[in-house]
């Protein structure tokens, strides 16, 4: 009974994971929090520290998945001779690896004292409140200037430029604080840059995928890999990554068709809300 419970658990949080991921809200922040509510614990030391990053491979499967066609164009037409160098395969995971170069300098240098430091109560929801405040300023400010632009990053002639995927970039380095989001922060980086917020959203999925599996691949590494673990931890790590990935088909899906007409506040607004619940959370000694 005891292991159906904690598979059990590791289906809640596979569903909290695969709707928070790409949803500017902080998936860690919600994670932690049900974690804590749920008691779910790992049977070995290394296993909670690992489960989050596996779990979240789940989710980038899923754009792998939705945006396969994509994917597979690029690969086709990797090459410049063969499609020219704008719209080759080559380029666009260059600006890919563009966008990644200040994230991974930044998050070698700075992520274990972001998680020592900044990981508690207070700092989180501070960057949760005021991420929302920024939020709305950015979108306010750079949303409608970028009407009829770069709309989305599937168009031939919605080619993101150097500059824009290094704005991101730097951008995205903003996510190393906890509470900050890595979709918000990349999202609001492309209105900076010029970008809609579909294909800002777009570029941050796309983004996501070599962040988070090289992040996941260390930290699988560093902890001493997947054999360390038990067949009941593996088998709950199955599980989550599962139901992540099929909870994030539905999201990923969703959240770009509310975005081709909604605003971003209702995620600001939540930002806040949630933002007082972490406070309580550690008040009471949940997170």
């Amino acid at each position: 009974m005891e292991n159906i419970i904690f598979i059990l658990k590791s289906v809640v949080l596979g569903i909290v994971e695969g709707i928070t991921e790409f949803l500017p809200v902080s998936s860690t922040g919600h994670l932690v929090i049900v974690q804590n509510l749920i008691g779910f614990k790992g049977i070995t030391n290394k296993y909670l520290e690992m489960y989050t990053y596996v779990i979240q491979l789940g989710a980038i499967l899923a754009v792998i998945v939705l945006y396969w066609r994509k994917i597979r164009e690029t690969l086709i037409n990797f090459f410049p001779k063969k499609v020219g160098y704008e719209k080759s395969g080559f380029r666009f995971w260059f600006m890919i690896f563009i966008a990644c170069v200040p994230g991974g300098i930044f998050g070698v240098i700075l992520n274990d004292l972001a998680d020592k430091y900044l990981f508690s109560p207070v700092p989180v929801a501070v960057a949760l409140f005021l991420g929302a405040i920024w939020m709305i300023y950015a979108e306010n400010k750079f949303r409608n200037k970028n009407i009829g632009k770069v709309r989305s990053v599937f168009e031939r002639e919605g080619i993101i430029t150097t500059k824009q995927a290094i704005v991101v970039g730097l951008f995205q380095c903003l996510a190393i604080i906890p509470g900050m989001s890595r979709s918000a922060s990349t999202i609001i980086g492309g209105w900076i840059s010029g970008l809609s917020t579909v294909a800002a959203a777009e570029f941050s999925f796309f983004l996501a995928i070599p962040v988070m599996i090289g992040m996941s691949i260390l930290k699988i590494i560093k902890i001493g890999g997947l054999f360390s673990l038990t067949s009941l931890e593996l088998l709950s790590l199955g599980v989550g990554f599962i139901v992540s990935f099929l909870i994030a088909l539905i999201v990923i899906d969703m959240f770009i068709s509310y975005l081709q007409r909604n605003p971003m506040k209702k995620f600001a607004v939540y930002r806040m809300i949630f933002a007082v619940i972490v406070l309580i959370t550690g008040f009471l000694g949940v997170f």
